[in-house]
């Protein structure tokens, strides 16, 4: 499965959460449960990843946590926010250029509806 198709896949996972859940909550409560749907769905899915920054030679573990990376090839990062700004942005195209992942997802699910707290990221790589 590419990643267009994964993300459709994933997005239809969250709607499903927003659903459940509405907005309101920590983005930790949101973290969970969609990784629970993920997981749930048959796909492969790490949760709090792992990103080491290589500096020179050497790789240092500076804090970087992917949110929640699906199929080794999705970079997902959500939110509970009023509205994004560039540095979810920033943070989102940091991972997946830390990673050399294609495409990201950034969820905010402090929206009324889901699709308005969506943004796709492509990394040119």
């Amino acid at each position: 499965m590419d990643e267009n198709e994964l993300s459709r896949r994933v997005i239809g996972l969250a709607i499903e959460v927003h659903n459940a859940l509405g907005s309101g909550l920590l983005e930790s409560a949101y973290k969970e449960c969609l990784f629970y749907k993920i997981i749930r769905s048959g796909l492969f899915g790490e949760k709090e990843k792992i990103m080491p920054l290589v500096f020179e030679e050497i790789k240092l573990d500076c804090g970087y946590r992917i949110d929640i990376l699906v199929e080794n090839k999705l970079v997902l990062e959500l939110k509970s926010v009023e509205a994004f700004n560039d540095v979810h942005i920033a943070q989102t195209l940091t991972y997946m250029k830390l990673g050399n992942y294609k495409l990201g997802l950034l969820i905010n699910f402090n929206v009324l509806r889901l699709k308005d707290g969506l943004k796709r990221i492509v990394n040119g790589l």
